[in-house]
């Protein structure tokens, strides 16, 4: 797709959003920019003698995932993922995400395209913290986290980028699936929507590529990473339903703040020793490394709300192009109706 000058993108902001938030505009343009400007298509970086054979081999593997989106999964045939861009960062983003003190239900944040979304970014980490420590000051419960990769929904090209291309195969694959989910269906201002439904296809479509391309050593090393995660987010939900009866009840607040203190407390202590059920296993330390709070609950929840629903609806469909067009159907839905029907198909 053709590039924008970051003023013309900008612009375009401005007369969306009214330039209520020039500043938080003004870093994203230039951030949206920096991407374009930094990325090439991959086949230069594969014919540049200059480029490292680890990252040869890692595009390719790339580009093999990205036509196997196309062929066996239905994702869209773009010109996303076919340039690559090296970024001088961990992350490509920081997301900023934040509940009141004494509730799991996150803030909102309503931007032109995109809708109301549970998060805010930042290309840059500092910005990202100044702004969290203003919801801070007001006594908001704030994570920020870092972010490999993000879709720009089908209006521009996505690239490969430095912050996730050396992730093992299936990772790859997964972060791939995902965001290419994202062209398929959105609805602006329902994030667990959105990302329930991506997270559906990426799960699925990891399984349906190791399948077809993975070998015995990849395919344990995932179920391993599978039961991992599911261990992590069964520790999270006992945790969260804690938090959620002692929200709802008639403490006063004095109380409520000390016993939520306990909760978090006894979350970090049962998280050590999962880990070591997982002999020492520590791929979710990041997680913990900041403060828990509220917020950590909202990020993850977002991302698997509708999960168990999605899945039943491909199991229901056997092929993702049915399963594309009834999540289609479903997202013209109003939001009451769209979360009935979910929770209808979640229920056993």
């Amino acid at each position: 797709m053709r590039r924008m000058p970051a003023t013309v993108v900008l612009g375009m902001l401005c007369l969306l959003g009214g330039c209520t938030q020039l500043r938080y505009y003004t870093q994203a343009a230039q951030g949206q920019y920096s991407l374009w400007s930094a990325a090439r298509p991959v086949d230069d970086w594969l014919s540049d003698p200059v480029t490292e054979p680890r990252l040869k081999a890692r595009l390719n593997k790339a580009q093999q995932i990205r036509r196997f989106a196309v062929s066996e999964l239905g994702l869209p045939d773009n010109g996303s993922y076919k340039r690559y861009a090296a970024l001088p960062r961990p992350f490509v983003l920081w997301n900023v995400v934040a509940t009141p003190e004494l509730s799991l239900q996150p803030l909102q944040w309503c931007f032109p395209i995109a809708g109301c979304v549970t998060y805010r970014g930042y290309y840059s980490k500092d910005e990202a913290q100044a702004y969290a420590d203003t919801l801070r000051a007001q006594r908001y419960d704030v994570q920020v986290g870092g972010v490999p990769a993000y879709s720009t929904l089908g209006w521009f090209d996505d690239p490969l980028l430095s912050t996730f291309i050396n992730y093992n195969d299936a990772e790859l694959a997964r972060m791939i699936f995902h965001e290419l989910a994202h062209q398929v269906v959105y609805v602006p201002g329902d994030s667990a929507f959105n990302e329930s439904f991506a997270v559906a296809v990426e799960e699925a479509g990891v399984q349906r590529w190791l399948a077809h391309d993975g070998n015995e050593a990849m395919q344990a090393a995932y179920l391993q990473y599978t039961g991992r995660r599911q261990d992590f987010l069964a520790l999270l939900r006992k945790y969260r339903t804690q938090l959620e009866v002692l929200y709802a009840s008639d403490a006063p607040d004095a109380d409520k703040r000390v016993r939520k203190a306990l909760v978090f407390a006894a979350l970090q202590n049962e998280y050590q020793v999962l880990k070591q059920q997982w002999g020492g296993y520590a791929g979710y330390d990041r997680w913990f490394e900041q403060p828990l709070s509220n917020a950590h609950f909202a990020s993850v929840a977002t991302y698997n709300e509708f999960l168990p629903a999605f899945k039943k609806l491909l199991e229901e469909k056997k092929n993702f192009r049915a399963f594309y067009a009834a999540v289609h159907t479903m997202s013209r839905l109003d939001s009451p109706e769209r979360r009935r029907r979910l929770q209808q198909l979640a229920s056993p």
